[in-house]
This record gives structure tokens, sequence and C-alpha cells, in this order.
């Protein structure tokens, strides 16, 4: 690496950080309720303050900006798996109907135990998330062993991902209308009424399967120049591909299960951030694209609440204008190299 590169990537990585610490003091500002920033540096690091203003960052806007920025990081950091596994910048955890099995499994969740126990648990929605994103990411498998060309398994997925919905569809039809409510305020996508217990667990979680994949940084450089030469560096690539799976499919379960299916970030923020950087090596990749994925999402949870206040947007509303083109741009771009 150069010296030209290496000031890049830093620059990069400050610009992120920078955005990032904005982001979270303004997101922690803005509301209906107007805390000075000095109040809410007490509130945070001396735990002092009025009752009301302590309530509002500690019940209310801080597990919401935290939610944004781990949720955010591992969707961005699912994306980059994925598109490492397939080898195309198009593939995604929403494209290609992972995160669509993880709503149905979550939805079955929800209407057995609310009808039963009249309660759901967070570590239910993540293993009912998780085993669904993983049933869809098996008949991918099972598809791409049968489809070679990456357009028809790109309509595959898609494919899985109606498949998913109707089901999620047909149990809403039948579900008793407080659990209707319960699943259609999940299912629009959003990090609101995220609680700091939600944000210790999905922390933990995503935390560990970040740290894995960073283990996982020279296997995944290997394997970016072809099966052959990354097999040729003494990578299994057959236990290799299985990790990247089981690590994307866990990062996306858990933001499906915390806040609902979430689109085009997985696709959008790991190409701008190779674009920024220069480079795709994943040492630095991985960090970047988690930060970007967080700030991107923050950034989206900060116009969802406050473009229309106070109506609230759902989070894939303002992510799919904002994703939607870059994804559009990627497509047009591989099409004038081909």
């Amino acid at each position: 690496m150069n010296q030209k590169s290496y000031t890049r990537i830093v620059a990069v990585f400050i610009g992120l950080a920078a955005v990032f610490g904005f982001l979270v003091i303004l997101n922690m500002n803005t509301g209906n309720a107007r805390i000075p920033v000095n109040e809410i540096v007490k509130i945070i690091f001396l735990g002092t303050g009025e009752e009301m203003d302590y309530n509002i960052i500690f019940k209310i806007r801080l597990p919401r900006v935290l939610m944004a920025a781990i949720l955010g990081g591992a969707l961005s950091l699912s994306g980059f798996l994925l598109q490492t596994y397939f080898q195309n910048p198009i593939a995604g955890p929403f494209v290609l109907g992972i995160s669509s099995g993880g709503k149905m499994a979550v939805a079955i969740a929800m209407i057995v135990l609310l009808s039963r126990a009249g309660t759901v648990s967070s570590y239910s929605l993540i293993i009912a998330a998780f085993a669904g994103s993983m049933l869809s990411t098996v008949f991918i498998l099972l598809l791409s062993g049968k489809i070679r060309n990456m357009a028809g398994l790109l309509v595959g997925g898609i494919m899985i991902g109606y498949l998913c919905s109707a089901v999620t569809d047909f149990l809403i039809t039948f579900a008793d209308d407080s659990d209707i409510v319960n699943l259609h305020t999940w299912s629009l996508g959003s990090f609101s009424g995220s609680s700091m217990e939600n944000v210790k667990i999905s922390a933990v979680v995503i935390g560990v399967s970040f740290v894995a994949v960073f283990l996982l940084s020279k296997p995944i450089e290997a394997y970016q120049m072809g099966e052959a030469y990354a097999q040729s560096m003494g990578v299994n690539t057959s236990v290799f591909r299985r990790l990247l799976i089981f690590l994307s499919s866990v990062l996306s379960a858990t933001v499906t299960a915390f806040a609902g299916p979430i689109s085009f970030v997985g696709i959008a923020v790991p190409f701008l951030i190779k674009r920024l950087l220069g480079t795709a090596r994943p040492l630095c990749v991985i960090p970047a694209a988690f930060l970007g994925g967080a700030v991107f999402c923050m950034s989206c949870d900060l116009i969802a609440r406050m473009a229309f206040a106070p109506v609230e947007l759902n989070i894939s509303t303002v992510t799919s204008i904002f994703g939607a083109p870059i994804v559009i741009y990627m497509m047009l771009r591989q099409k004038r190299r081909m």
C-alpha cells in the first residue's frame, strides 16, 4: 500500500468517525423535546439532569440511536459477506430473500407465542429470524448448484422472497387483530421502541459476529482473487463459504428480529465504501463498511423521524429512496464493463 492510498483510507475513517459523532449528537438533540447538547452530555456521562430529560435520553433516544448504528453496521457487513460469496456487487440479504425468510419466521413466532404466552422475548425473535434466514439461504444454495448465471440466481432469490412474503400474508389473514397490529408495525421496519436490553443483546450477537468476520479477513482476501487461488493459499473453500453464509445470516437475522426488514443497505453501503477507500481489501473494508452502515442508517432514521413530523416514515422507505439509485448505478456500471 503506497502513501497516497494509506492517506486516503485514513481520511475516509476519520471522515466516517466525524460524521458518526455528529449524527449521534444530532439524533439525540432532535425531537419534539429540545434538549441542549451540554445537558445531553451531563445526562449520559454524569447521570445528572431533569428526570423528564433523563427518561427521554435513556429510554427513547439513546437506545434508538445505538440500535440504528449497530443494526445498520450489521446489515452492511452482511451484504459485504454475500457479495464476497457470490462475487457479485448486487447480492444482499434483502434482494436474495434472506430477510423475507427471517420476516416469515418472526411472524410465525409472534403469532404462536402471543396467542399462547402473551409475550415474545428478544431471544425468541432472534432464533426465529435466524431459522427463517437460514431456510432461505439453504434454498439459495440449492439454486446456486443448479443455476450458474447470476441473473437466474438473483431471480430465484427474489422468488423465494415473494414466497416467504406470501406465507407471511397468509398467516396475517388468520391472525387476531392485536397480533396483526404488532406484525404490521414490526414489518414496516423501524428502530423506534428499542430498549437498552435490546441494544445489549444485539450488541453482543453482532459484536461476536463482527470479530469472527474480521478474523476471516485474510481468507476473504484470498477468496476475492478466485476460488482456485484461495485453495492454493490453504483455504478450505467449502468450510469457508459455509462460514460466510452462516455469519451473514446471523447478522441479517438479528436486524430482522429487532428492526424488521430493511432494504438496500446491504448492497449500497459496501459499494460506496469500496469506492471511497479505493480498495476492496477486507482489513479496511470490514470496519469501514460497518461504520458506513451505521452512518447510513442513522441518517435515514433521522430523516424518517423528522421529514414529516409528527408522522414517522418506516425506515425501509427512506433507505430505498437513497439506496435504490445507487444499486441502479451499480447495475449500469457493471453493464458498461461487459
